[in-house]
């Protein structure tokens, strides 16, 4: 595993600290699991590449065949990405030396993700915003939350439920639906972020009727309501994913590092999402580098005392609610 956490930094960004502090029994299988499903990320964005040669290789990975993925090497910009797609066969032998229980849980997951990775290619017929779709329905996108995100949080807790023995009583229907939410919440961040580049894309997981109006970001008062109503469904999913947090032992206080971390900074980011228009693509909207240290600093020295990790994250969560906007936050 060692071999390849170069190649995890290279292609996981921030989400690398929470996989790097995860206690040892973990990071394995949670390395291995995030590679492969970023590969099919990769490759589902690859537009260089047809659609339909896209969609074969995901469907290969679904089915456990990681060897088409080399082909499309060569076509990735990122130096990364391209080395993940070339070394995908040696995580791919990392999964097959783990145990049974492991490989079920890492395959589940990816059937899922891939699923989802699938679903947006086919629902999006375009690659700009001249041939730009929406989703249909709330309920369209809460599925894709699930599929791309959601589904995480029920493997994160199975395989802590089976290598952690501190947590052998603590994976019920409870904290399953918990990681669920925890995990919808974070992509749900991730998509009201990205609007305008989704847009120019040819996507637009806003469920509206005229996603072309959109790209005129003086128009924002047009979703403004449907806007603020995913953000406040955003936090709340957040702050159940706390729940989840703090249902963790202060034992485990690097498990709980590893999820404090997305959801201090998910929340960081909801809160610059109440600011602006974010339908301007000329705004970059990202947590200061300042302010993620200081996150990171702040929770290592308050991991293992619920009282004072609630009341910091208490303080994080107020600015994203909608009554920060209220008070200028």
């Amino acid at each position: 595993m060692e071999a390849l956490y170069p190649l995890l930094k290279g292609v996981s960004r921030s989400f690398y600290l929470s996989l790097r502090i995860l206690p040892a029994e973990l990071r394995p299988q949670m390395s291995t699991a995030y590679l492969l499903a970023r590969a099919g990320d990769t490759v589902a964005d690859t537009k260089v590449v047809p659609r339909e040669k896209r969609l074969d290789v995901l469907r290969k990975m679904r089915e456990g065949d990681f060897w088409p993925v080399h082909g499309l090497a060569q076509n990735q910009a990122l130096p990364a990405e391209r080395e993940l797609l070339r070394r995908l066969d040696e995580v791919a032998v990392l999964k097959a030396s783990f145990p049974a229980a492991d490989r079920n849980l890492i395959d589940k997951l990816l059937d899922i993700i891939i699923t989802g990775q699938i679903f947006d290619i086919e629902r999006f017929p375009g690659e700009d915003e001249g041939s730009l779709t929406a989703l249909s329905e709330e309920a369209e996108l809460d599925r894709y939350t699930y599929l791309v995100a959601g589904c995480v949080g029920e493997f994160w807790t199975k395989m802590c439920g089976l290598h952690l023995s501190a947590l052998k009583t603590w994976v019920t229907d409870e904290t399953l639906g918990l990681g669920v939410r925890f995990g919808k919440g974070l992509q749900l961040v991730n998509v009201l972020r990205d609007v305008p580049r989704d847009l120019r894309n040819g996507r637009c997981y806003l469920p509206v009727a005229e996603p072309g109006v959109l790209l005129d970001p003086s128009r924002f008062d047009v979703i403004r309501p449907l806007y603020s109503r995913l953000l406040d469904s955003a936090v709340e999913r957040l702050e159940a994913g706390w729940r989840y947090t703090l249902s963790i032992p202060p034992s485990l206080w690097n498990l709980r590092l590893s999820c404090t971390w997305p959801i201090w900074i998910g929340l960081e980011t909801a809160a610059l999402l109440r600011q602006g228009n974010p339908l301007d693509p000329s705004r970059v909207i990202m947590v200061p580098q300042w302010k993620t240290n200081w996150l990171l600093a702040r929770s290592f020295m308050l991991c293992r005392s619920d009282r004072l990790l609630d009341a910091s994250f208490q303080r994080i969560a107020d600015r994203a609610r909608r009554s920060g906007r209220e008070r200028g936050a």
